[in-house]
């Protein structure tokens, strides 16, 4: 079977980012992102999906971390889909429903090649630490957005914001190493391409 992996570059005047990604891998991980919230959900989305995870990001962090956070979603969205290929064989979709204490979160992927994301989910506060929440969302749409999928994300409850956070990226985690799961030798679709 053909090496299912890839590693991209991006370096703009806001910031420079290299990820890898080993879709056959077994959940290893290098996270450097220069905020520590987001290196600590990316471990779980590695963990939890399987999938070898290098990431290593510098950024303009004294304006803010919207642009690393952004940027970071970008490259795994475009290195994801470097790595997938033709899409032959992968099971496409992938679901999830992960607990954390006293929130839960419902997740469920489509590697359509047609970019969406739905996030219903709120959070009790602005920040986690020194982490602004809505930067989850901004990273989960640009991931969706390069990696041409279909991405929704339901919080039907939860009251601590680390919790609604985590439960969020482990059932990704979770959903995205189902959706990559080689199961078949075509590819997914009734029109033949994804």
């Amino acid at each position: 079977m053909k090496k299912r992996t890839a590693k991209l570059h991006r370096k703009t005047k806001e910031t420079d980012v290299t990820v890898e990604l080993n879709l056959d891998g077994a959940g290893k991980y290098e996270i450097d992102s220069g905020v520590g919230f987001l290196d600590h959900m990316l471990t779980h989305l590695s963990k939890h999906s399987k999938i070898d995870m290098v990431v290593r990001a510098t950024g303009d962090l004294e304006v803010d971390i919207h642009h690393t956070v952004e940027d970071i979603g970008i490259c795994l969205g475009e290195c994801l889909g470097k790595a997938l290929g033709d899409k032959k064989g992968i099971a496409r979709y992938g679901s999830s429903s992960v607990p954390m204490e006293d929130a839960l979160a419902n997740v469920s992927i489509d590697l359509s090649g047609r970019p969406a994301c739905v996030y219903n989910a709120e959070y009790r506060t602005d920040k986690i630490g020194d982490f602004d929440v809505e930067c989850l969302e901004e990273m989960l749409r640009s991931f969706s957005n390069s990696g041409r999928l279909s991405l929704h994300v339901n919080v039907p409850y939860g009251t601590n914001s680390h919790h609604i956070a985590e439960s969020i990226f482990k059932g990704l985690g979770q959903a995205l190493g189902a959706a990559v799961k080689i199961s078949g030798k075509d590819v997914p679709s009734t029109k033949g391409v994804l």
